[in-house]
């Protein structure tokens, strides 16, 4: 059997149900530790707001990257101009981490798009997938920025160059926190909502930049203070923030890749079904995520003897269970066997 979410299911709903079982079922750090490991590697709750239209996920996907896109666009445009007038290697750094960071947008831009089109004969699941690839490419370049940031300044290290224009670095700085910080929240908050870990992963990189722009802050204050070597010392420490950022976001993705799941959803499609009158065991039970859209597969044992038209029934509402516990469900297959 196959179903499609119920259009009468609400978001708020889905939002309930899930708050009280997260409440209950995850354990997260708090103080100072917590925080730092919410604001660089937020997970994405595998859908913990998901909405159920699938085409309307999409949408709201394809509307954050288009914001996204031009805000950063905008703000790395103006960094790079103060770039080439202050000389400023931590800039620079957080200036290419600005761009590629928008360009990230235009692959998942173009996923959103194709998880739209109908399944083929070719494509039976779909194209949902080509959203996970392109969180592939986003991984890819936090990687490249955290390279070139190192290298850069590694050089500047060896070969220290004077820095002009302080008041215009430490502005240039200021606004790019407040671009990167906007769109991270906007990123992680629809990202979170249509449980796509691309967005989510996206939103967690704009952030990092944007903590890397108040770094680029600190190095241009410690020059002036007197300090030469600030600067590219800072362009150490952007570094070593984009590897932390690489780990999270690499897990996240390739834990998409492979199939994985929170165990907390397949616990609550197995109590579902367990629930439902009729069903006598769960068997086989299988989740995976394909792009913002989770697929569940079971067998659900029902009594010896029963006829076809009350497995069906049983079948039927053990679908309709699954969806009202579960968020983000694109499609439900359930094979009804005799015990």
């Amino acid at each position: 059997m196959t179903t499609h979410p119920s259009p009468g299911r609400t978001h708020e709903h889905d939002q309930h149900d899930h708050e009280h079982d997260h409440d209950h079922q995850h354990e997260h750090s708090t103080g100072l530790r917590g925080w730092l490991h919410d604001v660089f590697v937020p997970h994405s709750h595998d859908a913990a707001d998901s909405i159920d239209d699938a085409l309307e996920a999409s949408g709201q996907g394809i509307r954050a990257v288009k914001a996204s896109l031009v805000v950063l666009g905008l703000t790395a445009a103006a960094q790079l101009g103060i770039v080439a007038i202050s000389g400023s290697v931590a800039l620079l750094a957080d200036t290419i981490h600005n761009f590629s960071d928008a360009l990230t947008a235009v692959p998942l831009w173009i996923a959103f798009v194709l998880g739209r089109r109908a399944a083929t004969s070719r494509y039976t699941h779909g194209y949902g997938r080509a959203e996970d690839l392109a969180g592939l490419f986003i991984v890819a370049m936090i990687a490249l920025s955290a390279l070139v940031a190192g290298i850069e300044s590694v050089r500047r290290l060896a070969d220290p160059q004077p820095l002009a224009n302080l008041g215009w670095v430490v502005a240039a700085g200021v606004v790019g926190f407040a671009g990167n910080e906007a769109v991270a929240v906007y990123r992680i908050r629809v990202g979170r909502r249509i449980g796509s870990a691309a967005l989510v992963a996206d939103g967690v990189h704009a952030r990092t930049d944007g903590f890397t722009s108040l770094a680029v802050v600190v190095g241009a204050l410690g020059v002036w203070a007197g300090l030469p070597l600030a600067d590219p010392v800072v362009g150490l420490l952007i570094t070593a923030a984009i590897v932390v950022l690489l780990w999270g976001t690499a897990r996240d993705v390739g834990r998409r890749l492979l199939d994985g799941v929170d165990p907390d959803l397949t616990l609550r499609a197995r109590h579902a079904l367990s629930e439902v009158p009729g069903v006598e065991a769960v068997e086989n039970l299988r989740l995976r995520w394909t792009g913002h859209r989770l697929a569940v597969q079971a067998t659900i044992r029902v009594a010896p003897g029963a006829a076809v038209a009350d497995a069906d029934v049983i079948g039927a509402a053990g679908e309709h269970a699954v969806i009202d516990a579960l968020p983000g469900v694109g499609t439900v297959d359930l094979v009804p066997r005799a015990g």
